[in-house]
């Protein structure tokens, strides 16, 4: 294999080799994705599709069953260790150069696969992006690319998965650019374009047409309702908001539970089990609610619901979908929180068709005007994603790509850019990334901060650097400044906690009067540090440090104050230009 690759890599100019790399890693991960739909659509066909035609009650367990199992895999096969969602790509790409472990290009197909497949409320696209991540890093790894190759191919890898699910390779791309890429330039667009292109080619290979997520556009587009458009960005915004904050409050709860994943599985299941009782179109990812709402054929949302409220049928409508958006964004919590795998892209889409239709509906049954329902719930569902995943482009390129043509380009444009600008005012870190950032891991569009985020403080620590008691006396230092080529001492007590700094300008003068060796003591000539760093800051803060004291050399301590070293401003700069060019 090694001697396959390095023929080819010779034949090849690295332009040449690095395309070749992207249509492996596109048709790669095109074809994962397409397994997991794949198997998902045998699970629901072999076990669900009967029983919710018979409206077998039974049915509403089917979620807590598929829990079960993805816990019991995450367990026995994965030690625990799920490592799901988004964030944790991004960690990688920020922390660990890019190289995301072998397993996830297995097991987030199979735990999404049984999570999803058995009716759990959460979205495919997060296992998607994951798996087509670790197959662009490993392929990487494989034929010996560095880290801005790698990261350029785990980028193709989601930008492949996204392309094949909803047949949309500029949505494909778009995604990678805006999550997952931060260092774009002109030379990326043409490995990621190809990608996606391998990505589609394999879904429309494989997949009918009933299997994809599309629609057909109902009314064209009125430039007279643009002022609605402006209206339902701002709804979509706060829903997303919403969606957001419900997300992290269920978190919070679970997390009071620590490591007890059997606990969490039966609160969290059997939570989510009532909603679905309650709620059925909350069961699985919610695509065919959606493709009914944007058809104009709602009225399905009353079964059930008619002897609960006193309303005329429009009305009830009405109240059942406000009920449905709100409750999508808990079921899907419970379903992630209780220990089953999935994203949060495809409920952002069902909470944005309910968004939309329900906006548009309430408009019309008010007679403030009339309203194109379908064109609506297409366009919520641009408006939520842009509010929760913070990318527009790719909300913008989703739903012109489904929808078959850019025909509602302008009311996407303005409610996608609007939420998304409304979400982010309110809150400046997406759901996907805020805990990230509360734990100072934030991976950002900044490539400065993202190579400094991978280098190790404890790595550059200088050692050579001596250190000297506090209690001891002028000529000790002398003694200590002969065997060293150092102009800078650390000063320490007798257990080592550092307590202070000497310079060789501060005894220069001093040196040469022997008479003042016993009489001046270390204590009276050491300055305070202007910082001291501990072990365990991060890169970019200690950055920020050399800058606010405009010092060189910065001591380094321990948890317990003690002293371990210096860190040179230069070191750093070196590390990083040695980054900057891998």
């Amino acid at each position: 294999m090694n001697k396959l690759v390095s023929y080819i890599r010779h034949r090849l100019t690295p332009h040449q080799f690095i395309i070749l790399s992207s249509i492996i890693v596109g048709l790669a991960s095109g074809m994962m994705a397409l397994a997991l739909k794949f198997i998902v659509h045998t699970i629901y066909h072999t076990f669900i599709e009967d029983k919710l035609e018979r409206q077998n009650p039974s049915i509403i367990f089917y979620p807590f069953i598929g829990l079960l199992l993805t816990v019991l895999f995450t367990v026995y096969f994965l030690k625990g260790n799920l490592e799901r969602g988004i964030p944790n790509i991004l960690y990688e790409i920020a922390k660990k150069s890019g190289f995301v472990k072998r397993h996830k290009i297995y097991s987030q197909v199979i735990t999404s696969a049984i999570t999803v497949g058995f009716g759990g409320s959460a979205g495919l696209e997060g296992p998607i992006v994951v798996t087509g991540a670790a197959i662009g890093s490993n392929i990487a790894s494989e034929l010996h690319w560095g880290y801005k190759e790698r990261v350029l191919l785990l980028g193709c890898g989601t930008a492949a998965g996204i392309a094949a699910v909803f047949n949309a390779p500029i949505a494909g791309m778009m995604f990678a650019i805006e999550i997952l890429i931060t260092d774009i330039s002109v030379a990326s667009f043409a490995p990621l374009a190809i990608a996606a292109a391998c990505g589609m080619l394999c879904s429309t290979i494989a997949f009918h047409e009933e299997l994809l997520f599309t629609f057909k556009l109902q009314q064209k587009f009125d430039y007279t309702n643009i002022p609605y458009y402006f209206l339902l960005a701002a709804f979509t915004a706060f829903v997303s908001l919403y969606y957001a904050k419900t997300v992290h409050l269920i978190e919070s709860f679970f997390e009071l539970f620590g490591d007890k994943r059997y606990l969490k599985l039966v609160v969290g299941g059997l939570l989510l089990t009532f909603l679905i009782y309650s709620t059925p179109t909350l069961f699985g990812e919610g695509y065919a609610a959606i493709k009914q709402i944007a058809g104009g054929k709602a009225n399905f949302l009353t079964a059930g619901w008619s002897s609960w409220f006193h309303l005329n049928k429009d009305w009830t409508i009405v109240v059942v979908v406000l009920l449905t958006m709100l409750l999508k964004a808990v079921a899907t919590t419970l379903t992630l929180s209780s220990g089953g795998n999935g994203g949060n892209f495809a409920p952002s889409l069902f909470v944005g068709a309910h968004a939309g239709f329900l906006f548009s509906r309430v408009v019309n049954l008010l007679h403030i005007h009339t309203l194109p329902e379908s064109n609506f719930t297409m366009v919520g569902m641009a408006g939520v994603l842009s509010g929760v995943m913070y990318a527009p482009l790719t909300a913008i390129f989703l739903i012109a790509e489904i929808t078959g043509g850019y025909d509602l380009m302008i009311p996407l444009m303005i409610v996608s850019s609007i939420s998304f600008a409304v979400a982010k005012h309110y809150e400046p870190f997406s759901m996907e990334t805020r805990k990230l950032a509360a734990k100072g891991k934030i991976f950002t569009h900044n490539r400065d901060h993202n190579i400094l985020m991978q280098i190790k403080l404890e790595s550059l620590i200088e050692t050579d650097i001596k250190s000297i008691f506090i209690d001891q006396n002028l000529g000790d230092l002398v003694r200590i400044i002969a065997q060293s080529n150092r102009n800078i001492f650390a000063v320490t007590d007798i257990e080592n906690v550092f307590v202070g700094v000497i310079t060789l300008d501060n005894v220069r003068e001093m040196m040469f009067q022997t008479e003042l060796y016993e009489v001046i003591k270390v204590k009276q000539l050491m300055n305070n540090a202007p910082v001291v760093l501990k072990i365990t800051d991060e890169m970019n803060a200690v950055m920020s440090q050399f800058e606010k004291t405009d010092a060189w050399n910065l001591p380094v301590v321990d948890s317990e104050e003690k002293y371990l070293g210096f860190l040179s401003k230069s070191s750093v700069f070196s590390h990083y230009r040695s980054k900057l060019t891998n």
